[in-house]
């Protein structure tokens, strides 16, 4: 028996309204092209099987950090974002929540049919994924969500999430082809989940005598373990506190973002005209991009990009949001002309804000005073970026509150 599972994701309901979800496809698909221009295949899908970087993409387009929604609304954005690209980008999305989920076998067959790809050899990897976190891992959770990304090189990873109803938490787990020697033997990329305690897990390192004895009745044997499971834990609160974030991180992207410091760097002269709430989304979007795996070890900072529909941790900014989208996809398409002038300042933007970090220390004593003064003046300059949430765009405050009026 092995513990498994070391995030809490808490269910929340509600759909993602339109003028949401439509900025989300957008920003997804110049994320995506920015990062395939510039790492290729195998390096986007090592990226969506690290937890932590995939928790921090859905918090940077606008999702509430810690939910078990982010999974559903990634994998959903970049279906409908990526495939209708997919012969150009060379990408391909299958599956989804629901019945979708069931389709995958059949979308991947296609897939294979275009490519040349062996389709249904990556339909049967899909099943043996499946298989594997709802059958060999019995840990209370349902799946009800499998997405299965494939490059034209036949690279992939696998995004699941299962439901328990009980205990009202979600549970996502983590495939990558390029970690995978077995099915049957420590194969995840990745687990995220709340602790339940013991749980049966038949393709855990030490269950091997266990899967050595069922094996041996069907005259066959498992492979060798490939690494480890990720670990990843997040609370089930709603909203962001200061202790979610790091705030050194954090406050140096605050600090680079100021008009009056923007000016002294020449790399940024190129996104001139952009204001600083604009280029504090766009520093953490270049970030998502570009940042290596340890800088994504709390998501909850990159929900300062574009907020969330709930307003956790305040009203999504519409406004900067296409500011950023804009910014993003004239860099992406003047690169594929081989102009990379403004990609190469979005790139810089990460640099930048890990140069500041090494002379940036926040007082102890003041950070949580000072976060919930950062809070406080994005909701309070949320009228003037356009701020929304699924109540309403966002009135200019009277007497020092905000108010929300219904679209």
């Amino acid at each position: 028996m092995k513990q498994s599972g070391s995030a809490d994701l808490a269910l929340m309901g509600g759909g993602i309204p339109p003028w949401l979800f439509e900025r989300m496809k957008k920003l997804s698909l110049a994320i995506v092209e920015s990062i395939l221009t510039e790492y290729g295949h195998q390096a986007f899908l090592a990226k969506l099987s690290d937890p932590f970087w995939f928790q921090s993409f859905g918090a940077v387009i606008g999702m509430d950090w810690n939910s078990s929604g982010v999974t559903t609304a990634v994998t959903r954005a970049l279906k409908d974002s990526i495939n209708p690209h997919a012969q150009e980008l060379g990408l391909y999305v299958c599956g989804g929540k629901g019945k979708q989920s069931m389709r995958t076998p059949v979308e991947l067959v296609s897939v294979g049919e275009k490519t040349g790809l062996d389709g249904t050899q990556l339909s049967r990897f899909s099943k043996l994924v499946a298989k594997v976190d709802n059958t060999a891992v019995q840990d209370g959770f349902q799946l009800y969500l499998h997405s299965f990304l494939v490059s034209r090189e036949g690279d992939w990873t696998a995004i699941q999430q299962g439901m328990n109803g009980g205990t009202q938490q979600a549970r996502r787990y983590h495939w990558h082809s390029k970690n995978i020697s077995s099915f049957v033997n420590e194969p995840h990329a990745a687990v995220c989940g709340a602790n339940q305690g013991d749980i049966l897990n038949l393709v855990a390192q030490n269950a091997e005598p266990t899967r050595g004895g069922i094996l041996e009745i069907a005259q066959e044997a498992p492979d060798k373990m490939i690494r480890e499971v990720q670990k990843m834990i997040l609370p089930g609160y709603c909203g962001v506190k200061a202790k979610d974030v790091n705030l050194k991180r954090l406050g140096s992207i605050l600090w680079l973002a100021q008009e009056n410091e923007t000016k002294q760097f020449e790399d940024l002269l190129l996104l001139k005209g952009l204001g600083p709430r604009t280029l504090q989304s766009l520093t953490l979007v270049s970030e998502v991009i570009h940042g290596t795996p340890s800088r994504f070890s709390d998501p909850a900072r990159y929900s300062f990009a574009h907020g969330s529909k709930g307003s956790r941790p305040f009203p999504v900014p519409t406004k900067v949001y296409d500011e950023t989208i804009g910014t993003l996809r004239t860099a992406v398409d003047r690169a594929k002309i081989g102009h990379t002038d403004k990609q190469k300042a979005i790139s810089k933007l990460t640099d930048l804000a890990q140069k500041a970090e090494e002379n940036f220390t926040p007082n102890d004593n003041e950070s949580a005073v000072r976060f919930e003064q950062l809070l406080e003046k994005e909701r309070q300059d949320s009228w003037k970026h356009g701020g929304r949430t699924i109540k309403g765009f966002v009135k200019r405050p009277q007497n020092g509150q905000m108010d929300l009026f219904n679209s």
